[in-house]
Formats: structure tokens, sequence, C-alpha cells
């Protein structure tokens, strides 16, 4: 790839807005992590955690790259990644087995270790997205590693401010997994002979990723009523709320007139409430 091209300045910005997108998880292990620790150990837990995440999944990513060279492996890197950019839409990660620690080393080490098992979405679409270039993963990662340490608690909180992100984001991802399919040397000369082809299944791959993970979301926070008149609720939601098979709950009415159910304690009387879920 020829620099200060328009093809190089796209995948760099495709490698950055992927960091970005993909921070949420780094910045959520680094403060379960170092939660436990003293103040002034916090820091350098976040610091040396992260350097050492960093230089893992840079290694990973460069290994990935030259695997991607294989015919036939792009394509199959390609279709993992529709998958990752749908996951990103319609599915929470479970960060629950991410344990705090009171020492410096294994607040460390845990950031390292649980960052290296989750990263490896970051991995396939970093480097699906540099079309094969080293050094773009390498610029794309010294641009992109000081907004994700320092800046990675706000761009998440602009994520929950402002939806669209995370979809800017599956986008840019199915985009790049529509690039990768269309790119393998299998293929490859079926799409440069048909052009239309190949942006039509981009089209088909962004629309299509976009619309199933909206609507796993729609269908995954209704609640419903069955055939015996009872509230049916889905397990997405449940886990969401909290809510157990064993829970106790009851049913009371919010300011607005909506209904309420609350989880109650063994023992416990009406005001004794522990958790409500809308």
């Amino acid at each position: 790839m020829e620099w200060f091209t328009m093809e190089m300045l796209t995948a760099l910005v495709s490698i950055i807005m992927i960091d970005l997108i993909l921070a949420g998880d780094n910045a959520i292990v680094i403060g379960l992590a170092a939660r436990n620790l003293p103040k002034d150990l916090q820091k350098k837990a976040i610091i040396w955690g992260t350097v050492g995440a960093i230089a893992i999944r840079a290694a990973a990513t460069l290994v990935v790259v030259w695997l991607l060279k294989i015919p036939g492996l792009l394509f199959i890197g390609g279709l993992m990644l529709i998958w990752i950019a749908y996951q990103l839409l319609a599915d929470k990660k479970d960060h629950s087995a991410v344990q705090a620690k009171n020492k410096l080393g294994a607040a460390i080490w845990t950031i390292v270790m649980a960052d290296a098992v989750m990263g490896f979405d970051n991995v396939v679409a970093v480097a699906g997205a540099s079309h094969g270039s080293f050094a773009l993963v390498v610029i794309g990662l010294l641009i992109s590693v000081p907004v994700v340490v320092w800046g990675s608690t706000l761009f998440i909180r602009w994520i929950e401010q402002f939806p669209v992100l995370i979809y800017a984001g599956a986008g840019v991802l199915a985009y790049t997994a529509a690039h990768m399919l269309t790119g393998d040397l299998f293929v490859k000369p079926f799409f440069e002979a048909n052009p239309f082809m190949n942006w039509a299944l981009t089209i088909v791959v962004i629309a299509g990723v976009l619309l199933a993970g909206r609507w796993k979301q729609l269908t995954g926070s209704v609640a419903r009523i069955n055939e015996r008149g009872e509230l049916t609720i889905p397990m997405e939601l449940g886990h969401a709320a909290g809510i157990q098979s064993e829970d106790r709950l009851m049913v009371r009415s919010d300011e607005r007139g909506r209904l309420v159910l609350v989880k109650r304690a063994d023992g416990s009387d009406d005001d004794d409430l522990i958790r409500s879920a809308g």
C-alpha cells in the first residue's frame, strides 16, 4: 500500500476507530483489576498493565496480519469479523471473572491476561483493516493507545450518551469485514472484474449487521405475555436486571404510573426493597 493516499488514510482512520470503539473493555478490565489497590498504586497498575496488554495485542495483531496473507484465511477472518460486529450491537460482555487485586504485581498480571483473552475481536478487526501493512498497525496503535489509556472512560460515557457511536463502530467493522471477504486471493479476481458486486456485497454486509443487531436489541429487551397470561422476560433483560428464577418479586407503580417489578429478600416486608427493574 502506498503512503499518503486515500486508501492509506481510510485504513488508518478505520484502525483508530476500531481501537476506540473496542476500548471499552480495556477501561472496564483496568478498573476492575485495580479498584482494590491503594490510590498511589492504582496509577502504576493502570500504566504498566496497559503497556503489557498493548504489547501482547500488538504482537498478536502482527502475527494475524501475516496469517491473513495465506489464501482463504482472509475470507475466514472476514466472516469472523461479521460476527464480531454483530456481537458489538447484540451482546453485553460479562466481566464478572475479572477479580480485583490488592497487590500491584497481581493487578498488572490480571489486566494483561484479561485483555489478552478478551482482545481477540480487536486483533482480528485491526489486522483486517490494515490491508497487510505492519506499519499501519503500529502507527494506529501509537495514535490510539494514548486516547484509550487516558480517555477510554470518557469515551464510554460518550457511547452511553450517544448510542449511535456503537452503530458507527459496528458499521466500520462490517465494512472492514466486507473488504476482507472481497480481498481474499481466491475471490479477488472476480470482484475486481465485477466492481458492482463488490459494492453490493459491502452494502449487504453493513446493512445486515446493523439491522440484525438492532433486531436483537429490540427483541432482547421486550417483556411479553404468554398463552397462559404470564409475563415473560427475555434472558438478556433478566440478567441485566439481576433477576433469577428463585427470586421473589412484587409489582409497584412508579411516579409515571408504570408497573415496576421489585425483588425482595426472604422474610422482608413490602418496604424492604433490594432492586427494581423497570
